[in-house]
């Protein structure tokens, strides 16, 4: 008994709290591989710098943010980085240590932390409050400045990026992409960092052709900014012309295009699976050659599967997307691009500029 008592006392007296493998309250992936105590474990790897990403949506935004990671991981490879978010299943776990669901145990657990790195890269209400609140050495991104309105927290090129997000004018004539811009926010160079995804691949879709090119038209764009959709006779009249040249025609969407998927499937007899669950939306969408879209989360995830993309945009800048080589985007000839419009008004040249993008020009792009 005092042999056993001895050899417990002498593995609790060397817990190596400072492992990157050390969780603290469950057994370490070393420990239950092979048994090993911290006292003689051969894979002690001392933690690196404490680093919190704030990224909380949208869901597209958070897969975007992930090149971060791959750039952040090559600078402090034994760095521990924690990402609070909406969407915690789009954070990809092999890349971060703690993957933080925003609820208020999550909350509750970070105020009792000390970070040597904070990035904000929301300026939402609650992001900008907790960059104020949490303690960390260094703070990137975005803040709370006067009134408890966002302000950026340093260097230039987080003003600038705060300042195309005030001004219209000003983000129109903004030439860099999204990654580019937060990648200098966090003092990085951009160069190509691919999207990170994790993706099952755990389903079947024998209903899906495997002898032809599938391309996959993703119909709906949320509902903020309505102005974005492509209407459903343009859509109707690109799966015709798909079908005609020999193509095999998926449609993609959520519940609210349920409906309007449905309808477009019955009009061009094209197939339509339905909605699903975002594993299985990923999945289905990795059955796809093509992936025509509007700007919303199928943009980023195509991109994340390394799909060829066309994008159909108007209210954004086009700078914004960086397509990696692999996309074209097509926009009306309009000057007034880029202008954030929820909804289309008097001062608009057309009724609605996205009619201007017919069916025809699409298939063009995709050829």
């Amino acid at each position: 008994m005092k042999k056993n008592r001895s050899a417990i006392s002498e593995k609790n007296n060397f817990v190596r709290t400072s492992c990157k493998w050390f969780k603290g309250n469950v057994p370490c992936v070393p420990h239950k591989e092979s048994g090993c105590f911290c006292l003689k474990c051969s894979r002690y790897e001392s933690l690196g710098k404490r680093i919190l990403i704030i990224k909380l949506g949208a869901a597209g935004d958070v897969i975007r943010t992930t090149p971060l990671l791959r750039r952040m991981r090559k600078d402090s490879p034994n760095a521990e980085v924690s990402w609070l978010t909406y969407f915690p299943d789009l954070v990809p776990k092999k890349w971060v240590n703690k993957i933080l669901d925003y609820k208020l145990q999550s909350l509750e657990w970070l105020k009792a932390q000390k970070f040597d790195w904070l990035i904000n890269l929301d300026k939402d209400d609650e992001a900008i409050a907790l960059a104020k609140l949490l303690d960390a050495k260094k703070k990137s991104g975005f803040g709370m400045g006067q009134y408890g309105k966002c302000r950026p927290l340093g260097n230039k090129h987080e003003k600038e990026k705060w300042l195309t997000g005030l001004w219209d004018d000003l983000n129109r004539v903004n030439k860099k992409n999204y990654m580019e811009e937060i990648f200098k926010i966090c003092g990085y160079s951009f160069n190509g960092e691919e999207y990170i995804l994790e993706c099952e691949n755990n389903y079947q879709w024998s209903e899906i052709g495997k002898n032809r090119k599938v391309i996959g038209l993703n119909t709906g764009c949320g509902g903020r900014w309505k102005t974005r959709l492509w209407g459903e006779s343009r859509w109707v009249g690109l799966a015709k012309i798909l079908k005609k040249n020999g193509y095999e025609v998926v449609l993609l969407g959520g519940p609210n295009e349920d409906s309007l998927n449905k309808e477009i499937a019955k009009k061009a007899q094209v197939k339509y699976p339905g909605f699903f669950e975002l594993p299985v939306f990923i999945d289905l969408m990795n059955q796809c050659e093509t992936i025509v879209t509007q700007v919303t989360m199928a943009l980023h995830i195509a991109i994340a599967l390394k799909k060829k993309v066309i994008l159909i945009n108007n209210i954004f800048n086009k700078n914004e997307f960086f397509l990696y080589g692999r996309g074209r985007i097509i926009q009306p000839d309009l000057k007034c691009l880029g202008c954030f419009k929820q909804r289309f008004d008097k001062k608009c040249p057309v009724a609605n500029c996205m009619d201007l993008i017919k069916p025809k020009m699409v298939f063009e792009k995709i050829i």
